[in-house]
């Protein structure tokens, strides 16, 4: 093991064990292939999935293999008029499982979230039975004011280039807790435990993954 790998696993111990406190689960995988063969052994044959706009899951192959006869993906880029949209979502909230990823984690296991539309957080917080969250070991953050700030200075103005928004995050690269009207900051939220213990499950990855 070397000195970072052994770093990023004594990081991921101290998350673990926060994650347990506050009613959730954690894994710890070293690479992208063993979070993403993790991921999938979490979720049963014929399961109804949800999942949100997510860099992580895409750069883990995630929903490509989930689209099999295996499971019932609800493919959010099939809906394409706001009308579509709010029917795939109300699908979605009653989900078996929803994935995600992060904006960032502390070290004590709350996780951080900033949403535009506000639907992926509404999944994380209430509706779909189960919730896994794929995050990179790039999203942790000592305490919750450095989790905030990288949430609102490192992955907003990412997902706002991203997006093509004209925020002055995509312009600059720093929040000006703006009221644009592409702003893609309409919710912060904060999950400190999950209410129904072991609903939100956690696979930490030992790679930098998403914004």
């Amino acid at each position: 093991m070397t000195p970072k790998e052994e770093h990023y696993q004594n990081l991921a111990d101290r998350v673990m064990c926060a994650l347990e406190k506050r009613q959730m689960i954690g894994y710890y995988c070293p690479t992208k292939e063993e979070a993403k063969e993790k991921l999938l052994s979490l979720i049963e044959d014929g399961a109804t999935i949800g999942y949100g706009g997510s860099m992580s899951l895409a750069e883990c192959g995630i929903t490509d293999a989930l689209k099999s006869e295996r499971y019932h993906l609800l493919v959010r880029e099939s809906a394409t008029t706001p009308e579509e949209q709010r029917a795939l979502y109300q699908e979605m909230l009653f989900a078996d499982v929803f994935l995600m990823s992060a904006n960032a984690i502390t070290e004590d296991g709350e996780l951080i979230n900033i949403d535009g539309r506000g639907n992926r957080v509404a999944f994380l917080t209430w509706g779909p039975e189960r919730v896994i969250l794929l995050v990179g070991i790039n999203k942790i953050a000592p305490d919750h004011e450095t989790a905030l700030l990288r949430a609102r200075n490192t992955a907003a103005p990412m997902n706002a280039i991203r997006l093509h928004r004209d925020t002055p995050c995509a312009k600059t690269g720093k929040c000006a807790d703006c009221q644009s009207p592409d702003c893609i900051c309409s919710s912060i939220v904060t999950t400190r435990r999950s209410h129904v213990k072991g609903r939100i499950t956690v696979i930490l990855v030992g790679e930098e993954l998403g914004y």
